[in-house]
């Protein structure tokens, strides 16, 4: 084969694949990525998302009494001004989750990551929070002091004691 028809077969495939690519920008094909959802303002009592992928969900104002996120991926998902009393969310993964002026009263938070997660102004009436890992987590002073009383246990996925993740006085026990 001659140099010359070499370089018209090279063309040609290349004419092909840049058709073949601007119809598919032009038919809007994309490639396939899961898009954060969003249930803010939903009313969703006793809704099941356990073990569901909800990274940057938004359930901001929402009504979650009750609902089962147990082993859920809720990184970078936003609860602002939610209600999640009577909620399980064991083992679920809040890393970066903004969860500020939410309602955790009777919740579950057995061996929950909150690592970097925005808890300010939430309320933790009677929650459960064994093995929970809260590194790095915005919460207020009173909050701290009311979880030190409370805390117990080391979380399964990273190792760290909930009281060390709270900066709780391992002198007096809070």
């Amino acid at each position: 084969m001659k140099i010359e028809d070499e370089l018209k077969l090279m063309w040609r495939s290349l004419i092909i694949i840049c058709t073949v690519v601007i119809y598919w920008l032009t038919l809007g094909i994309q490639p396939c990525v899961a898009k954060p959802l969003s249930f803010s303002h939903a009313m969703l009592k006793g809704r099941d998302f356990s073990g569901q992928e909800l990274a940057g969900s938004g359930f901001a104002n929402a009504n979650m009494e009750g609902a089962n996120f147990s082993h859920a991926d809720l990184r970078g998902a936003v609860f602002s001004a939610s209600i999640l009393r009577n909620a399980n969310l064991q083992g679920a993964d809040l890393t970066d989750a903004m969860m500020d002026q939410t309602d955790f009263a009777n919740a579950n938070l057995t061996d929950a990551i909150l690592a970097s997660t925005i808890l300010l102004r939430s309320t933790f009436d009677f929650v459960k929070i064994d093995g929970a890992d809260f590194s790095d987590a915005m919460l207020d002073g009173v909050q701290i002091k009311w979880l030190c009383r409370r805390a117990r246990g080391v979380n399964s996925k990273t190792g760290v004691a909930t009281r060390m993740s709270l900066g709780c006085d391992p002198s007096n026990g809070e």
